[in-house]
């Protein structure tokens, strides 16, 4: 670290050489010193994922003064740990995850490895957040997440944020928004998930697809809604997934063996 400048540790799931998280690096930068750790390619869909069956590896990508770059052959997961147990001398003052080529809102913020890693950082205590926009191209527009990331990082740098909590930004494509909501996590769920297709050998095959489906009612301060309203969405999670209204009411079900 130089002069006692803040650490922010960097990764995605889309990979090293992806746009999104080369955007995010550079609009970062003047915060303090950047390490990106990053999967080598895509590992979109791995949520909390990690290699226990195969060996991992990484490589230093580049190095100058302020910003590291390393790829890693793991998932994002992966990458968070293997630089807080290998890699980082000191630990970071911030974690940001992104910037996502595409939408984490609602029930995704379970499956998508941008926001495994998020968690993962909130899970080793490092205020931890993940950035997404709602455009898969590879050569979309980052001008409005990247000025909402620097934001939100200047304000969670300076506050920190509660343990076990870690926070989800989600940004909808476009040149300009209409502002930032704080939000709920939608109620729904994928549908039509499977492309059924045949190979050329003739045997079926199934991409994963399918469309977002909101239950009803959709409540005025969901995520998708601020989302299709022209808002970005900032919906902070919980590590601890305990129902404790419910725990309260099956403590009844206990057993005491003798």
């Amino acid at each position: 670290m130089m002069n006692n400048r803040p650490l922010i540790l960097i990764t995605n799931d889309d990979g090293i050489q992806a746009k999104g998280i080369n955007e995010l690096a550079a609009c970062l930068r003047d915060f303090g010193d950047i390490v990106v750790f990053a999967p080598d390619g895509p590992r979109s869909g791995m949520s909390s994922a990690i290699t226990s069956i195969a060996p991992i590896h990484y490589t230093l990508v580049s190095k100058e003064e302020g910003l590291t770059r390393y790829s890693c052959s793991g998932t994002p997961v992966d990458c968070v740990k293997l630089a807080m147990n290998e890699v980082l001398e000191t630990k970071p003052d911030l974690l940001v995850s992104g910037i996502n080529h595409g939408t984490n809102m609602a029930i995704c913020v379970h499956y998508s490895g941008t926001m495994g890693a998020a968690i993962e950082g909130c899970v080793l205590d490092i205020p931890s957040i993940g950035v997404s926009l709602t455009n898969q191209s590879p050569d979309a527009d980052f001008t409005e997440s990247c000025r909402l990331a620097r934001k939100l990082s200047h304000r969670v740098l300076k506050e920190g944020l509660p343990k076990g909590t870690y926070l989800n930004l989600n940004v909808p494509d476009g040149q300009s928004i209409k502002g930032m909501k704080v939000c709920k996590q939608a109620d729904g769920r994928w549908v039509k998930e499977f492309l059924r297709l045949k190979n050329p050998s003739g045997k079926e095959v199934y991409w994963l697809t399918g469309e977002f489906q909101n239950h009803l009612p959709v409540h005025d301060d969901s995520d998708t809604l601020a989302l299709e309203s022209g808002y970005a969405s900032l919906v902070p999670c919980k590590i601890d997934v305990t129902d404790y209204r419910y725990l309260t009411h099956i403590k009844e079900w206990e057993i005491d063996e003798q």
